[in-house]
This record gives structure tokens, sequence and C-alpha cells, in this order.
């Protein structure tokens, strides 16, 4: 089964957040953060007021409560409107 976004959507999966610190301590999973850097899966067409802005394989920040968590497969997305998009993480 495959997810494909529709108009101004973008599908998105979280880049795994960070197991330890820079200092070498690990961290439990309760401790970590959620990630901020998400991967671009795939698009939608876009539409004439919120032309596509991104591609699939680009990772991007989005907005911290911005989204809806979806799971297929056991993989956790999250699907998001390509203006929640704050940046390009290059």
């Amino acid at each position: 089964m495959t997810i494909k976004p529709l108009a101004d959507r973008v599908l998105l999966k979280s880049v795994e957040a960070e197991e330890t610190t820079a200092s070498g301590i690990i961290l439990a999973a309760s401790a970590q953060e959620k990630p901020e850097v998400s991967e671009v899966i795939a698009v939608g067409p876009g539409t004439e007021k919120n032309p596509m802005t991104v591609k699939v394989g680009d990772r991007v920040i989005i907005s911290k409560y911005s989204g809806t968590q979806v799971k297929l497969d056991g993989v956790e997305y999250t699907i998001s409107e390509v203006k929640d998009i704050l940046a390009v993480v290059e």
C-alpha cells in the first residue's frame, strides 16, 4: 500500500533523533526530543495558491504541531501542508 498526497500536501517521515549527546551520554527514549527534521517521501501536485517548493528526498523542518500522523506497515508518517514547511535543510 502507498500514500499519495493530494493538492498541496506532502508526506514526511521523521529523521531519527540522536541517541547520544555531544559528550557521549546515551539518552533514554523518553528523554529524546521529537525530531524536528523530516524527509519528504511524496508530494502532491500543488495548487495555484500553494505550489510545491520541495521535492522527494528533501530534508525539511516543519511547524512543531502541524500535520496529521498516520501509520502504514509499521512506519509512522506525517501528512502536512506545504505551507507548514519552515525550511529546507541542506
